[in-house]
């Protein structure tokens, strides 16, 4: 019974000193001077500007995963095209439906505005926020 997992046995260790080689190797052939220049940011040659502790937009990582969503989504489509006329109906249902919750979900995420990259912004408010009244601090001062 056992006997089974060697050959998983014998992979694990095999990747663990594959991993452990590198490292030590790494560690002898690496240089061992360490100057300010070889421990700065290269950035293609140009000097580096600012920090690299930055904060993004979260839109670039939203427009991102929309994009990694959908790509890897269209990605299912080309075995199906490869079966489709051995198959038959059942799956050109199938893929319509898939399809369908791809243009639902691309819907959805156009209708909130997240493919927008620059989001406008009203000063006034809206949805349930429409009918409040802000006060004017003076107004409020002359009461006294």
């Amino acid at each position: 019974m056992y006997q089974d997992f060697a050959t998983t046995f014998v992979f694990i260790l095999l990747g663990i000193f594959l991993v452990a080689i590198t490292f030590v190797l790494q560690k002898i052939l690496s240089p061992q001077r360490k100057t300010r220049d070889k421990l700065t940011t290269y950035e293609c040659g140009e000097n580096v500007e600012g920090s690299s502790w930055i904060q993004f937009n979260i839109r670039f990582y939203v427009i991102a995963l929309i994009f990694i969503i959908f790509d890897v989504e269209v990605v299912f489509l080309f075995p199906w095209a490869v079966v489709y006329k051995e198959l038959g109906l059942f799956v050109f249902i199938e893929m319509t439906i898939f399809i369908a919750i791809l243009a639902i979900g691309l819907a959805y995420v156009w209708r909130k505005g997240d493919l927008e990259w620059v989001k406008r912004r009203v000063s006034y408010g809206h949805g349930r926020y429409r009918n409040l009244t802000v006060e004017d601090e003076t107004d409020s001062g002359s009461e006294e």
